[in-house]
Order: structure tokens, then sequence, then C-alpha cells
């Protein structure tokens, strides 16, 4: 699959860009797992065009990473193209258009999914934006506002016509926010549409190699995306690519999925500071299938959870890995 003159590889698998997810170190992480591409956490437009330092902060990227793409979001046409020809200067590979953030604070002012509700000025948006800038855009959505309006078969036509690359479709709407379970079934209409003659990527609830593959070959996308099922397991990248090459994946040994919470911790603290990198690391703790279904784990997870410092932290995965693992370490 291409997106303009990336090569993402047959059946490739994404990242999806996540806001306090998808920093530097856990996307490198991915790639080297097997990531196909990798977004970063979404960028408002407004707060780029001001200099907001923890916006701008987002734009950092290396060339380990690549292909990464930076998604932008926003609700105004000129502050999109002035946000999109700063993100060009940054070098990613793909800028990508936020149209499917769900979240109050972005959706309720009109921007990400609110877009949904204003599709002559999305297309507009979208337009202007790949006008602007030399790079491949891309965009993600949902598949409509609400369950009423799924508008995505219709509109995905009409986003091709404004020049992007590639289009993402998340299987929920807007006013699902990430309840319920993704529905592929219209994506896999879209995808099979005559008219689309870019990837039709698919995302949503792939949290298993079988998932991955079920959408290859149920819906017939050209890629997917995998949001939080990544979260607290970046090794799921390297189990679905196994199992799409091979039929079949060997699952890391624990040891190893040890190392790289505790990589992760390490990075985080030295990218930010141990306070502010701690608690953004939490999320990952708190979500990593590596602790689920362990008896008698939840005064363990409230002290993980409570760690204030990389020793607390370093000392408890230790004591997790001793008292609940055992001879599963090297399994």
């Amino acid at each position: 699959m291409k997106i303009a003159n990336v090569d993402l590889g047959d059946k490739p698998v994404s990242l999806a860009p996540m806001e306090d997810v998808t920093d530097p170190s856990f996307r490198l992480i991915c790639r080297e797992m097997g990531a196909a591409s990798v977004y970063t956490e979404f960028v408002s437009a407004e707060a780029l065009i001001r200099d907001i330092k923890s916006t701008t902060r987002k734009l950092d990227i290396n060339d380990a990473e690549r292909p990464v793409a930076i998604q932008i979001y926003g609700r105004e046409p000129e502050a999109m193209v002035e946000a999109a020809k700063i993100v060009e200067q940054a070098r990613p590979d793909i800028l990508d258009i936020n149209f499917g953030c769900p979240v109050k604070k972005v959706a309720g002012k009109g921007a990400g999914a609110g877009m949904l509700r204003d599709i002559p000025k999305m297309l507009e948006i979208t337009r202007r934006v790949v006008d602007a800038v030399d790079i491949p855009v891309t965009v993600k959505t949902r598949l409509g506002w609400d369950c009423e309006n799924k508008i995505i078969t219709d509109l995905g036509p009409r986003l091709q016509d404004c020049g992007i690359k590639a289009l993402t479709v998340h299987g929920r709407t807007r006013s699902q926010m990430y309840t319920g379970q993704a529905d592929w079934s219209l994506i896999g209409e879209l995808k099979n549409d005559p008219r689309m003659e870019i990837p039709v990527i698919g995302n949503g609830d792939i949290t298993s190699p079988e998932g991955a593959a079920e959408a290859f070959d149920r819906f017939g996308v050209d890629g997917i995306m995998i949001g939080r099922g990544a979260i607290g397991a970046p090794w799921i990248f390297r189990e679905v690519r196994q199992y799409l090459e091979k039929g079949k994946y060997e699952p890391l040994s624990d040891t190893a999925k040890f190392d790289i919470l505790r990589r992760q911790i390490r990075e985080s603290i030295d990218r930010i500071d141990e306070y502010r990198g701690i608690l953004h690391i939490r999320r990952h703790l708190a979500a990593t299938p590596l602790f689920k279904g362990i008896p008698n784990f939840r005064e363990t997870r409230i002290k993980l959870l409570r760690a204030e410092t990389e020793k607390e932290l370093f000392d408890l995965l230790d004591h997790i890995s001793e008292t609940f693992f055992g001879n599963r370490e090297d399994s």
C-alpha cells in the first residue's frame, strides 16, 4: 500500500494518533515492534500558529520513526492552512487532518469529529490544506456524527476529490465516543466502492492478531490502524505482523515485556522530568494486558499507579515479576 510516494508495504498496520500516548518514545518502540507507520499526538492548529511550546514540541520527530505522520485539527480554514505550512517544515512523511476526535473540548467546538456536522467546511479545509503543502495529505474521520447520520460512504469519495492520498475511518460515530463495538461494515462498503481509488484504512477495536487478519480478509481494507490496543502493549505490532505473514505468532517473553515497560518509564522521565514523566506513563501501566487476569493484584496495581519516583516503579515491577510471574518470566 502506498500513500503517494510513501510505501507502507503489504497489509500495513499503523499506530493511530492518540493524545498523551503517541509521544516520540512510544512511536519509536512501536516502529521497532513492526508498526508500518506512526502518528503523532494531534496538534491544535490554533495553538501551533500561536507558537505554544507544549504544542510545537509535538512536531519533534526523528528519522528512526519514519514513516511518520503529524496530525492537525482545527475548525477555521485559514488557521489549518497556516498550521499545515508550519508542520511541513518539520518534515513529516505525511500530514493527517483530524476529523474524528470525539471529545467535547474538540468536537464540541466544531473541530475534530465536530466537522461531521459541517461537511462544506470540512471539504473546504481539506482542499485548502492539500493545496497549501507539497507533502501527502490524509484524513482520519468517523462513520458520521450519530447513528442517524452515518455518511461515510458518501463522504469518502468527496474527500478523495479534494486531493487526499488516503482515508482512515474509525468504525464508530461521534455520539458513540468509544462505547459499543466498532462497525466495520461501512468501512468495507466504502473500500468496495469503485469510486474509491485511494487507500482506505480501517480503525477501531483491533486488539489481537486474529482481529487484524479478519479486518483485512473480511472487509478488504488496504491497511489498519491500532490505537487503544497498543497502549501498554506496543508488542501487538510484532504479533500482528507475524500472524499476517505466517498465520501464527510467537508472543514475546514476559521478561521482554517488562523490559519494554521499564524502557517506556525511563524514556518518559528523560523526555520530561520524573514527576510529569511518571504521570504520563501511568496510562500505559494501567492499560497493559501484561497484568490482566492476575489474581489478588488489586493492591499491587494501586501501588503501581500511585508510585511517584522511578525507583518506586522499578522496585514494584521487580516485585510483580517475581511474585506474580515466577517461572513465567521466560515463557
